[in-house]
Order: structure tokens, then sequence, then C-alpha cells
């Protein structure tokens, strides 16, 4: 057997490490629409007077869609920071919700069904738009929840159904999605770029978009009833990046109290931002591939290209970068040296991230033990023999599992458990989950509890999941409960800083010690060391990878 023939095992890390043909790319923004009546709530917000629509049939929330936190970012602001938000006249509609920023569309392997939805249908380069859910007759100072979507930072958008905010809303927090630039249009790094910027700094503009987000959070989320001083951030897969970077950078400070990381962070080895130089030549050799070699590469040339165009030309991952302003550093280096943001948090991983993305990896794969057993050893060398006793294969049947098993570990369990060990260097506590519920469906076997399977229990939108996700979700009183559980603990850590309260299974604050998190499943109850000895080998291994790249 040749190893290297298998390179469909090796691309489920990089489908794990890209996650986002995986979290929400499904947008479907024309299904999910207020039902209009009764008094609007106009409220005067940054650039003008937005009006509101009733979400729920009882009139009890109001949500206000597209509202711009910035100006477009098209023509000549095109790969600038964000720029304030250009007034408008009258009041503004509130009632519809926005584009999705211009991204790629996630393929449909073979034979299967959309598995993430259908894609957004709605797409514009003017997309720095945020949509806000409140009581409509709102108390002062309710909590906040800021929602940050996945989707690889290529992908995805605030408005998919799967992130109305009403359920929550309904419960006495103010909830905020929004969109930010992605792929080239969000991160694209360019010596030219940097030379133009009063920062010396280019790329990143996706995280700069969630920055302005936060900080129109703060200016104006009073306006619906929300206290400024009680904002949470929440985001799944490249969500949780998101938020990962967030805490990490200095431009972030004080724009959150809290923050909630579901399956996503960035310590592994490739996992995170990349130095400067290694974003500027690849966007170097980006703006010669999508200008053509023999054109003379210039800002304006590139500004001038249909965005379309600047999105299919980058195939690549998506390069955050440490461009010395947002990111002065590492992020592995920020929190090792205690300097992240001291906030609670909340992180957590599924049982079973990797199963949908298997889906979309291409190629042979080892099917025996024998061939299993030396694929292992071509890919972790060395440390072979400790990966096979981590995930020991007794017959042919165990092999497929196992590979899919340990591409999950290694990219989000692993990385929950690191970012939990990170809080230790700082005085906040840490609040570790892991969700094992399996939602009930036909195809349950295949899938498990997969990638993105907790967010309709978080959001408390089950029974929206003919919408989104798989269309034949059957939701029990199981279900239904475990989300009633989860949305509460969500609620409480955005109220006080802690997910526990009244009538619900205590939740332990996360120790170096026993290692606690709460398994949130059939049953809700802690458990200790979950996956430890799986996880320590990830621990060698990327720490065997970081050695040999010093």
């Amino acid at each position: 057997m040749n190893p290297g023939a298998y390179p469909m095992v090796r691309s489920m890390f990089v489908l794990a490490l890209m996650a986002g043909f995986v979290a929400c790319a499904g947008s479907e923004q024309t299904e999910r629409m207020p039902e209009a009546g009764g008094d609007s709530g106009a409220v005067a917000v940054d650039g003008g007077m937005v009006a509101g629509a009733s979400a729920r049939g009882d009139g009890a929330v109001r949500m206000y869609g597209s509202i711009p936190y910035a100006a477009p970012p098209v023509g000549e602001r095109r790969w600038l920071p964000p720029q304030p938000v250009e007034p408008w006249d009258g009041v503004r509609d509130g009632s519809q919700l926005p584009p999705a920023c211009v991204q790629v569309i996630l393929p449909v392997p073979p034979g299967e069904d959309p598995y993430f939805g259908p894609g957004a249908t709605h797409m514009d380069e003017d997309c720095l738009y945020l949509n806000v859910w409140s009581a409509a007759a709102p108390a002062d100072a309710a909590p906040v929840l800021v929602w940050i979507h996945g989707g690889a930072l290529r992908m995805g958008d605030g408005s998919s159904v799967a992130f109305d905010g009403s359920a929550l809303a309904s419960r006495g927090v103010v909830v905020v999605t929004l969109n930010y630039r992605l792929g080239a249009l969000g991160y694209l790094a360019h010596p030219l770029l940097r030379a133009e910027s009063a920062n010396e700094a280019s790329g990143n503009y996706g995280l700069l978009d969630q920055i302005a987000a936060l900080e129109w959070v703060q200016r104006n989320i009073a306006a619906f009833g929300g206290d400024p001083q009680r904002v949470t951030i929440f985001g799944e897969s490249a969500g949780s990046w998101s938020i990962n970077y967030l805490m990490a950078t200095p431009s972030a400070r004080g724009l959150f109290a809290g923050a909630i990381g579901q399956s996503g962070g960035v310590f592994a080895p490739g996992a995170g931002a990349v130095p400067r130089p290694t974003a500027e030549s690849a966007g170097e050799q980006f703006a010669a591939t999508v200008l053509g070699e023999d054109t003379d590469v210039s800002l304006e040339a590139l500004r001038a290209l249909p965005a379309d165009d600047v999105v299919a030309a980058a195939t690549g991952r998506v390069l955050v970068n440490i461009d010395g302003w947002v990111l002065p550093s590492g992020v592995n280096d920020i929190f090792a040296n205690g300097a992240q943001h001291d906030v609670p948090v909340i992180l957590g991983s599924n049982a079973d991230e990797n199963t949908a993305l298997a889906r979309y990896a291409q190629g042979p794969r080892p099917g025996s033990v024998a061939e299993y057993e030396e694929w292992a050893h071509h890919e972790y060398g060395d440390l072979a023999d400790q990966y096979l006793a981590a995930y020991p294969a007794e017959s042919d049947a165990d092999v497929e599992a196992h590979i899919i098993d340990s591409g999950g570990d290694g990219r989000f369990v692993w990385e929950m458990r690191a970012w939990a060990r990170m809080m230790e260097t700082v005085t906040s506590p840490a609040f570790v989950y892991h969700f094992t519920r399996v939602p009930p469906a036909a195809d349950a076997a295949r899938y498990g509890a997969y990638h993105t399977a907790e967010i309709p229990y978080v959001f408390g939108n089950l029974d929206g999941g003919g919408r989104y996700w798989f269309a034949n979700r059957d939701y029990d009183d199981t279900d239904r409960r475990l989300s009633d559980v989860m949305s509460s603990y969500w609620i409480n850590f955005a109220a006080t800083g802690d997910p526990n309260g009244a009538g619900l299974p205590e939740w332990p604050a996360y120790s170096l010690e026993t290692e606690p998190a709460l398994e949130l499943g059939d049953t809700v109850q802690v458990r200790h060391g979950i996956r430890g000895d799986r996880l320590d080998f990830f621990d060698q291994l990327y720490a065997a990878r970081r050695a040999a790249t010093n």
C-alpha cells in the first residue's frame, strides 16, 4: 500500500481546519421575515432612525433588520478598515434581512442532500449590516448576546433562519447577529495595502468588521433595551475562531464582558494567524493570478474587479495575519502570557464533530487494519504508535470511524480543551461543555452529535428545523427540554457571567486538576477528563510540530 494514495484522509483534517464548509453556510434569507403589524418601535441609531417589525405572532418581540454598522465597503473602500455609517433621511425599514457578503457556495457532494442549507441566495459586497431582536416592551439594561456566524471565514451570514433571535429575545435578552467580509474581500493582505494604511497593516478586514459591529453595539444597544456593560459574544466554528481572535486583540478591549466559543479555536499549529510576510506573499500571488501575470498590479485595478471574481479566484485557506496592529502576536503567545481579555467564557465541542465534514472529503481511504496502520506511520511518524494506542482498530470495520473521530478530536475537541487550559493564565473562569445529544432522524446513526448540531438548541429554534440543516429532523420532548436548559445556561451567562441558575444542574468551573465538563445530552451531567488519552496524543503531536518549525 502507498500511504500517499490516501489524500482524502489528510483532507479530513484540512476540512476540519477550514471548518467552514461546515458552519451555517445555508442562508435562506427570504424564508423568515417578521410579521408586520403594530407599533414599529422606531429607534435612533448611528446614521438615523430605524423601524422594526413584529418577529412573533404574539407581538412580544421585534426584529430590526439590515441596520448598517459601517459604510458599504465598495469601490475605494474595498480593503479598508470599516468606515463610519453614512447617514440616511427618514425612517429606515427594518423589516427585511440584509444580503450576505459575497462568498463561495458550498458544493454538495454527489448523491448527497444539502447538509448545511442551500447556500446564500442574496449576496452583495455592500453587506455590513446587523440585525437586532428585542422585547417589544424592553426592560432597561437587558443582557446582550452578539452572534458571529461560522463558515471558514469564506461563507455564511448573520441572517440564516437558524440564527433567528426571537426565541432568546422572548426570554429577556437582546440578540444581535451580524455580517462581516469574507474570503479575499475580508482578509487579503498585500504590501500595497499596507503601504496605504496609517497603521502599516493589511488584511484582517473581516475581524475589523466584527470589532466595528461591537463598537456599534456599545454606542447603540441601549436604544433597544440592552445593557452595553453586559455584552456576551458567541459563535460557532469559524465564528468561534473569531471569538478566539477577539479575546486576543487589544482592539476589542472593553467591548464585551463574556465570550462563548462553540466548536472552534485557533491554538493548533497551522490553525491560527500566519506571519504578515506569509499572508502578503499569498496576497501577491493572488493579485498576479486574478489580474493576469502580464498586468501591472495596482490597488486601482484590484478594486475595479467584480467582487464575484475576487471571491472565486481565492481558493486557498483564508489567512488571518499577525499584522502588528489588530494582532500584535500569535494567539498562543497572547493567551500563554495572560494578555487575553480577562472575561469569563463558555467553551465546548460536540461528540461527533467530523461526521458531516467527512462527506466533503474526496478520494480513497484506508480500508483495512493493515492499511490503516501503514497510513498512521506515514502520517504521524515517530508518534504513530501513540496514535494507534489512542485509536486502535481491532477490525476493518473500525478504520473509517477512527479516522473520522480523530479528525474531529484533533481539530475541535482538543482546541476547546486547549482554550480552557489557557484560561488558567487569567482570573476569570471557564465553563466547559460536551454536546452529545443525537438529533433524532433516520440517519442519526451516521451523523451522531454532528458539527453545528447544538446551534438550534442554543437559539431555541428546534421548531424551525425544517428550513435549515437536515430537513428531516424530528425533534421530540427530550430535545425541547435540552434546548430549554441550554438556552437558560447561555442567558444566565450573559446576565451574570455564570451559567448556573435556579432549576439547572450545577455546572462547575473548569480546573486543570479535575477537568470537569458538562455533558449536554440525553442527560445533563458533569463528567471529568473527556477523551483525555486521545487529546493527550494531540498534545504530543502539536508540540512536536511546533518544535519542528522553531
